[in-house]
């Protein structure tokens, strides 16, 4: 049984080794055409197969509708292929139920949806959530502003910041001895967006309240390496569309049925099932509850062939592609001169790599490294990297990796900012 969620039956662990993402899969990425131009920003967003653009287009080419807004075809087949893209997104990050997946315009407003429609109906005076100050501001922000507009109506709600390691994860120690009686939620980055550090908070198993919920943001995980939210324990985690693939202004919001009683609408208005009752709002239940308004309909429909690459190659095979692509960087670096690296990776007691590494360069700043890269075809994010707290990531260069690089690429790119380093 699992020990954070005893109904939850143990996932099974793959054991066989992953076919290897073949060579040709970059023929697939338009914008990859140009070889003089190395794109090593897939944290920030992904480059888009040739299924995904067409997914888009086609649905503003033929047969626009607004899904389930009428009863002729074209609006109810739009809705039916929603609701088995749901199922696919259900499959594709382990929940056991359709229902427990929202369609969000992205990660940031999962988070905000999470803070909004949980934070604001349970939490009471004192009630304490852990976070990460080094996390993306998605998932530092929201807590901020829930705690800042609770505060106007007299609650009192405490955030409590746990550190990261030097290897980029989040410091569990550090969070056992800030878990209190009055906790009621950790969240934290499943995969970190500039340590490229990897957090399960397996180590809490068996060792905090069991009521107490975790949430998870699987932003830079999802497309990059198998994510199972039962597996995790999760009871909220989110994912964005435009970092495995799919098209931007689309994300999913997993929500673990034990939660579901404890949601208030989010954005209630059309299509939302929210109405007035005797007694204030009543909702349909979910995932409705929290997807008022008019979907991101293209957004949705790109999903799908976003899943069917990642299927087809096995994330397993991704994550196994940019483990190598991140080790090969990591010892190409080394030798650097004035390289220091971030926490990560490059400082971990054992050879792990999920295909983020970030650093910075004595003697010329992120920015102007970034532009003098930028000339060579080497695209690579710079500065704070979305970061709210001025710690983590402020003035370093990231690059990040994913299924379309090759070890040549990472060759070329080491080898020109070492002569960047010794000019």
């Amino acid at each position: 049984m699992h020990p954070l969620r005893p109904e939850l039956a143990a996932v099974p662990v793959t054991t066989h080794a992953p076919t290897p993402v073949p060579a040709s899969v970059r023929d697939r990425f338009p914008a990859l055409a140009d070889p003089a131009v190395v794109y090593l920003d897939s944290a920030a967003t992904t480059q888009k197969p040739q299924a995904v653009i067409t997914a888009v287009t086609a649905y503003h080419s033929a047969q626009t509708a607004n899904a389930g807004r009428g009863t002729y075809g074209w609006a109810t087949a739009l809705a039916a292929r929603i609701e088995a893209i749901r199922g696919r997104a259900a499959g594709f990050v382990g929940a056991e139920y359709p229902d427990e997946i929202v369609f969000t315009s992205g990660a940031t407003a999962a988070l905000g949806a999470i803070a909004h429609s949980w934070g604001t109906a349970q939490l009471a005076d004192g009630d304490e959530i852990l976070y990460s100050p080094a996390d993306h501001a998605a998932n530092v922000l929201p807590w901020h502003h829930l705690r800042d507009t609770m505060a106007r109506f007299g609650h009192r709600i405490v955030l409590r910041p746990y550190r990261t390691t030097a290897a980029g994860e989040a410091d569990v120690a550090d969070i056992l001895a800030a878990v209190g009686p009055r906790t009621r939620l950790i969240t934290t980055s499943h995969l970190h967006h500039v340590y490229g550090g990897l957090t399960t908070l397996a180590e809490l198993r068996g060792r905090i309240d069991p009521a107490i919920l975790l949430c998870f943001d699987c932003s830079q995980s999802g497309g990059h390496l198998p994510v199972d939210v039962r597996d995790l324990g999760a009871d909220f985690a989110v994912f964005a569309g435009h970092k495995m693939f799919a098209a931007p202004g689309v994300g999913l919001l997993y929500c673990h049925r034990r939660v579901h009683d404890r949601l208030r609408p989010f954005l209630p208005g059309g299509n939302s099932g929210v109405r007035v009752g005797a007694d204030g709002l009543v909702g349909s239940g979910m995932p409705r509850l929290l997807e008022g308004g008019t979907a991101n309909i293209p957004g949705i429909l790109s999903l799908a062939p976003a899943f069917d690459l990642l299927d087809e190659l096995d994330p397993t095979a991704v994550a196994a592609h940019n483990r190598e692509l991140t080790l090969r960087l990591i010892a190409r670096l080394r030798p650097v001169p004035g390289l220091e690296f971030l926490p990560g990776p490059a400082h971990a007691g054992r050879a792990v790599g999920y295909g983020i590494v970030s650093f910075t360069l004595d003697g010329i700043s992120a920015a102007d490294l970034g532009f003098v890269l930028a000339d060579a075809g080497f695209l690579v994010r710079t500065g704070a990297h979305c970061v709210p707290s001025a710690e983590a990531g402020a003035g370093s260069v990231r690059v990040s990796t994913h299924l379309y690089n090759t070890l040549d690429e990472i060759d070329r790119f080491a080898a020109y900012l070492t002569r960047i380093a010794g000019s």
